[in-house]
Parts: C-alpha cells; structure tokens; sequence
C-alpha cells in the first residue's frame, strides 16, 4: 500500500516570515557579518515593500544575494551557532493554521515534508522540531575546512521542488493524488500541480492568479487566509467563504 504525504513550504507558509532573513539579521546583530551590509545593500528595498511600495519577491531575492555574497567564507560553527539561536527564539512564530494542518497529518499517518527555500541547515533545525518526516532545503556547500563556499543549489522555485517531490515519491512510496501540498507563492505551482489536494496559504497575487485561470487548479484547490485570529477559507470555485 502506498504512503500519504503532505508536502510543506516553510517560509510565508509555515512560518510567518523567512528563516533565511532572520538568520542573516542575526549573523548582523553578533557582527559575524558586518552590521553596514543591510544598510548599504537591502534597507532600500526592505522600505520599499515595508511601505507596500516594492515587491516582496524582489525584496527577498536582494537579501538572498546579500547573504550568499556575505556568508561565504563564514565558518560551519557561526553558521552552525546562529542558526540554532534562530530555531530557539524564533521557531514558534508560525501560522495556527499550518501548525494544526502538520499535527493532524501525523495524526493521521500522513508523511509529512518540508521543502524549502531557505537553507537546509534552518530547514533541518524546524523539520526535527516539528516532527517532519523528512525535509529538502537550499543546500549551502561547506568546504573541507569548514568554511561556507559561496556555492548554492536552491529549493525556492518551481523546477527544483517538482524534482525534489519526485525523488520522496520514490523515497516513501508515496501516491500523490491522495497527497497534499501547501504554500504561499509561485515556486510552489508545480508542488500543487502534483497532488491532489493542494492549499495556497495566504497566496501572493501571481500564485492566486494561476489558481484562479488554470481550470485544474481552481477545482482542487483550497484558499486559506490568517489574519490575526482568524482563519478562513475561500473556495476559487464558488467564491465561498467558510471561518474556521
């Protein structure tokens, strides 16, 4: 018999912000890295989404340059010494919804996965905290000496996480069309496009706007918004909502 899964996206998904920039924030904070870098290569574009003026994805992308370019030649043991700094005082500020979602997949025998942009030392951290199955991240190459080399292989778009997807298939026997998949941007389409339960949680507009135009998608899949103390669930469908 095969396996259920239900495949997680972390950061805007499960948690409510990136691992990746708060474990940058923090390298700044303990001058690992030097605390003029946000100020000379990201603040800018930081305001400009901060005022709802830039786009998020932009925002993301510079601080993701930024980091790589900065955190090479960093060693494992500050990478190492933050990252777990970031899990402990910050890994509990998650979406109510998703939390639950996780903790009824286990409870129902579900293999649950996380697959995420952020870098496999984070997303290893917050997979063994919240009892994941198993977990892909962006994989950052230490050298034999320790040091971070500069070279990523990234998780964060679409091509990336169907592959990934492919091999759990074949890793834990899984049947797809009995499985789920939540996230929150584009990255994630393909992720959605291989099960058959897929969840947007709070969806950017250009995911929304694929789930709504392709007619696939629309049929199978769930809108979950979280605003403060309230979950509720749009139906792309029927245009119907329903408060959790």
């Amino acid at each position: 018999m095969k396996n259920k899964a239900a495949f997680f996206d972390i950061d805007g998904t499960f948690y409510r912000d990136s691992l990746l920039i708060e474990h940058f924030k923090r390298l700044i904070k303990h001058e690992v890295i030097s605390p003029s870098v946000w100020h000379e290569k990201v603040k800018h574009t930081f305001q400009d989404w901060d005022k709802r003026q830039g786009n998020y994805d932009s925002y993301l992308l510079d601080v993701s340059k930024t980091y790589v370019e900065h955190l090479t030649n960093v060693s494992k043991e500050d990478i190492e010494f933050i990252a777990k700094q970031v899990i402990r005082l910050k890994a509990d500020r998650v979406y109510k919804y998703t939390r639950q979602q996780i903790e009824w997949h286990l409870d129902n025998d579900y293999k649950v996965i996380f697959i995420s942009g952020s870098p496999d030392f984070l997303v290893s951290k917050m997979a063994e905290k919240y009892r994941a199955t198993d977990f892909c991240g962006s994989t950052y190459h230490i050298d034999d000496e320790g040091f971070f080399t500069g070279q990523v292989e990234p998780m964060w778009d679409s091509v990336s996480k169907e592959k990934t997807i492919r091999a759990m298939v074949e890793k834990h026997n899984i049947d797809l069309t009995q499985s789920y998949a939540y996230g929150d941007t584009n990255g994630d389409l393909t992720m959605f496009k291989c099960v058959g339960n897929p969840v947007a949680i709070n969806p950017a507009k250009e995911l929304l706007t694929a789930i709504t135009e392709q007619e696939d998608l629309r049929e199978k899949t769930r809108i979950v918004i979280e605003r403060k103390d309230v979950i509720y669930q749009i139906n792309p469908k029927t245009n119907t909502i329903q408060f959790d």
